[in-house]
């Protein structure tokens, strides 16, 4: 079982990527990038792994989903009382990493984070559906509970208290934005000779770009 496994993922394909045919500005290229996968289409084009480290200094990982893509960076949602919420306290700063598996490719990016504004967490938490909000509003995020009965009660009592109004975003929940320093670009090539291009951001604000050795 062990030697099946070490074959799998052996035969990589893709188009040659090259420094000077990645566009100089990384979002523009993420941006290519993304629209690839949703039009190839893979089901959740959107879902990265998030990497963040506690007071300890140990590192956790998570999926979670990328919700916008603007020039100002990655933005995600969350609980802001949850593991990844406190540890993005202690160290405001996270890595991620996008990967899709049919087309071999992958988008690493590490950066500062920073919530994102009040009015721009009210908006999404409005555009969720019903349910979603009442789970937002009533799970305590990453504690330990009894049963899941005992979430589902807890939902229960948000929605009967909610009723038909609007639901309100809790003020323990909202965005988180990653805004890069370093954005890498990874395409599988054969025997392993992959192709990595690596955005850098300069003092000024400015980007450079390299390739890197696979």
């Amino acid at each position: 079982m062990a030697k099946d496994l070490w074959q799998l993922g052996e035969q990589y394909m893709g188009l040659p990527l090259d420094p000077a045919d990645c566009d100089p500005d990384p979002f523009v290229e993420v941006r290519k990038w993304l629209q690839v996968a949703v039009d190839a289409p893979l089901s959740t084009p959107n879902a990265m792994t998030l990497a963040t480290v506690d007071d300890r200094g140990r590192p956790a990982a998570r999926i979670v989903l990328l919700k916008e893509l603007d020039d100002r960076g990655f933005t995600f949602f969350t609980n802001y009382q949850s593991r990844k919420g406190t540890d993005l306290t202690t160290h405001p700063y996270a890595a991620l990493v996008l990967f899709w598996e049919p087309l071999h490719r992958q988008i690493r990016i590490e950066g500062a984070v920073e919530k994102v504004s009040p009015e721009e967490s009210d908006a999404y938490f409005a555009s969720r559906p019903r349910g979603s909000q009442h789970g937002a509003i009533a799970s305590p995020q990453s504690r330990p509970v009894p049963t899941r009965a005992a979430i589902e009660e807890l939902v229960a009592n948000v929605a009967r208290d909610v009723g038909d109004a609007t639901p309100e975003r809790p003020a323990y929940w909202g965005g988180y934005r990653v805004v890069p320093d370093m954005i890498e670009l990874w395409q599988g090539q054969p025997s392993r000779l992959h192709d990595r291009v690596r955005y850098r951001r300069t003092a000024d604000l400015a980007w450079t770009r390299d390739r890197l050795a696979p």
